[in-house]
């Protein structure tokens, strides 16, 4: 499967934007699904996750509150609504996704996670 980040850009601290990422592939309402960033001279963290029922979420404690993470089967995409964004959210987000799995998990290691998109840059200014 091949996945394709978009939505990221330059906001000020306390604003909104949603990331999303489009998905080739025929199941990819099977995938489990996260989030993960990289801020710069710092190693890719999780940021949240999806099980591929979409009943279950996870996410890291520094956004949760913030951020929300859903996705859209029909449309093969995976989204992550980031409200009150602070500077210390700026980072390149990836999406990735994980086959097979169980329906209900959400996975939170980068090595849980069999493909990725290519990331893109969200930077918070004060």
């Amino acid at each position: 499967v091949q996945l394709r980040a978009s939505g990221g850009g330059l906001v000020q601290a306390g604003d909104s934007l949603r990331l999303s990422c489009a998905a080739s592939g025929r199941t990819f309402s099977r995938y489990s699904l996260g989030w993960f960033r990289q801020a710069p001279g710092k190693e890719r963290e999780f940021v949240a996750a999806i099980s591929w029922s979409g009943s279950s979420t996870y996410y890291t404690d520094s956004v949760k509150g913030r951020f929300a993470i859903s996705r859209d089967n029909a449309k093969n995409t995976v989204y992550l609504q980031m409200n009150s964004l602070k500077p210390e959210d700026t980072a390149v987000y990836f999406c990735a996704a994980k086959a097979g799995g169980t329906y209900y998990r959400t996975y939170l290691g980068p090595g849980d996670y069999d493909y990725w998109g290519q990331g893109t840059l969200v930077t918070v200014s004060s």
